[in-house]
């Protein structure tokens, strides 16, 4: 009893250990393994009872099964491998350009002396009035855009002599015959780096802000 009991240990041991080994196997080894012991197993068939044709076919369909899905994953790892180096060097040319996306934010040009920025109207306004706040609240100056037609819009504020530091961001006022008109802040934003972080591009803008690409709604 006991010797059959070690027995039946080691058999189990040895089938975990071959299992474990197979498990670690690459696709080829798999089907050069499955090939072989296909050729020992027709060799030694019994010539009155040989394998059933069906059975052969559905085991040879398996293995190219585990073979071509495992190419498969290999060649979509390489495109996506190749996709993330073409999203980089594309990302490189944004550097420089000016980015536009949702927010307060006001960005300024190399000089310093204009700041700029946009408003998004969701409906025609006959006053659009723009006011750039400093760090209290305090209106550090205006820009009247006049009347303009629903979409995007861009502004320049002349911003000499005022330190950039002090300035917290703007704010839109849009009405039509005394009514308000929804009207969005617009942040434009010069690129200054671009990087890659988990497969997707992030841009850093002036004023050290970071984007997804995504978050971006035009290039300039």
């Amino acid at each position: 009893m006991v010797d059959t009991v070690s027995n039946t240990s080691s058999n189990v041991l040895a089938t975990s250990s071959a299992a474990s080994a197979a498990s670690k196997q690459t696709p080829q080894e798999m089907q050069d393994r499955f090939l072989k012991l296909m050729v020992a197993q027709l060799s030694n068939q019994d010539p009155l009872n040989p394998m059933d044709n069906a059975e052969l076919t559905t085991q040879m369909a398996q293995i190219n099964t585990v073979t071509g899905i495992q190419q498969l994953n290999d060649s979509l790892k390489a495109m996506t491998a190749q996709f993330g180096t073409l999203q980089a060097m594309q990302g490189t040319s944004l550097i420089g350009r000016t980015a536009i996306v949702n927010g307060n934010m006001l960005g300024y040009d190399a000089e310093g002396g204009k700041a700029h920025g946009g408003v998004l109207l969701q409906a025609a306004a006959d006053s659009v009035k723009v006011d750039v706040l400093g760090l209290t609240g305090q209106v550090l100056g205006t820009v009247d855009m006049g009347g303009l037609p629903a979409g995007q819009h861009s502004f320049d504020w002349d911003s000499a002599g005022i330190d950039r530091s002090l300035v917290s961001g703007f704010r839109v006022t849009a009405t039509k015959s005394g009514e308000p008109v929804t009207a969005n802040p617009l942040s434009m934003l010069r690129v200054e780096s671009v990087g890659m972080v988990d497969g997707s591009i992030r841009l850093r803008t002036e004023g050290q802000m970071a984007y997804a690409y995504g978050d971006v709604l035009a290039f300039q």
